[in-house]
């Protein structure tokens, strides 16, 4: 490898300050100057039709809900994990119960996903895999029963998950305790 000049080496090194230095002092201006008005602001009012207003669960409920699940698995020394996922999917609150196994966390986001994503219980949808079983591709689903879609007036809001009972069917008994529980 040739070695630079030192007249290079310093010519290169000033360079190398001068960019920093205008980088730092476009970002320190950006940062000062005050934000431009948006071109077309929105009007937030129940009337504009480009909005859609959505209902979601509390931290609170989530939690509510996860933990009646558990406690409902316990009395039966069943060991769970439990997860709520919002309307998109995107986990809320997840418990792995006392003793849960180590693949049961990620079943439970899965089955809360899959019921949330279709707003049905995971234990019907199996049933429609008979159909159409490329179903099961769909990435992040779980079609094995255990998860329950909570419903506001018919529409999805969240999903509840439980993975780690020795069948689907006891999954499907604790998820139940949770919906139940927000019912309450």
């Amino acid at each position: 490898m040739k070695k630079l000049s030192l007249r290079t080496r310093v010519v290169t090194g000033a360079v190398v300050v001068a960019l920093g230095a205008g980088t730092f002092g476009a970002m320190s201006a950006s940062a000062s100057s005050p934000a431009a008005a948006p071109a077309a602001a929105v009007k937030a009012d129940t009337n504009n039709r480009n909005l859609q207003q959505t209902t979601h669960l509390t931290v609170a409920a989530a939690t509510k809900a996860a933990q009646a699940t558990l406690d409902a698995a316990k009395k039966e020394n069943q060991r769970i994990s439990v997860a709520v996922v919002d309307r998109n999917g995107n986990t809320i609150v997840s418990l792995r119960g006392d003793g849960a196994g180590p693949q049961s966390p990620e079943s439970a986001v899965k089955k809360a996903y899959t019921a949330v994503s279709w707003n049905a219980p995971t234990s019907e949808l199996v049933k429609r895999l008979e159909q159409a079983p490329n179903l099961k591709d769909i990435p992040g689903t779980l079609f094995l029963g255990g998860g329950a879609p909570v419903q506001v007036k018919g529409a999805p809001v969240a999903g509840i998950g439980v993975a780690g009972a020795p069948s689907g069917d006891l999954d499907e008994k604790f998820v139940q305790a949770g919906v139940a529980s927000l019912a309450r």
